[in-house]
């Protein structure tokens, strides 16, 4: 299997990142890989670094965002962004490191709550608020 960065998607996700306002995301410590080779039948995945190995290395929290080439390419744009929306959920609030499962105390990932925030990323909520 092979990794390479990819610029591109890096910047792709930076802008979800400010668009959604995911403060607790520090975009410059999340890196975007493109996979191919992979055998996994995931379109994409998230690494986080281990408080253990932070210590080790003498590094602070970040993640590895993997792209699997072979499934994430066959997407359209809006599929996607909603797999890198996914992704970026299973971030805690606390940018520590390590992940959220899809249903913690924290709340879950899922299509319905995927589809929540990329309706958000694109101003296509109704606010019900406003009288």
């Amino acid at each position: 299997m092979v990794w390479q960065k990819d610029l591109q998607l890096q910047r792709r996700l930076d802008e979800i990142v400010k668009k959604l306002n995911l403060f607790h995301v520090n975009a410059k410590q999340v890196f975007v890989f493109r996979s191919f080779g992979s055998k996994s039948r995931a379109q994409a995945r998230i690494w986080g670094l281990p408080r253990i190995w932070q210590q080790a290395l003498n590094k602070k929290p970040g993640y590895c965002l993997e792209v699997i080439s072979e499934k994430f390419d066959r997407l359209d744009e809006i599929s996607q962004t909603k797999v890198l929306i996914h992704e970026l959920m299973h971030i805690p609030k606390n940018f520590s490191g390590s992940l959220l499962a899809h249903r913690g105390r924290f709340g879950q990932i899922n299509a319905r709550t995927v589809e929540e925030l990329y309706n958000r990323l694109n101003n296509q909520y109704v606010n019900h608020s406003r009288r």
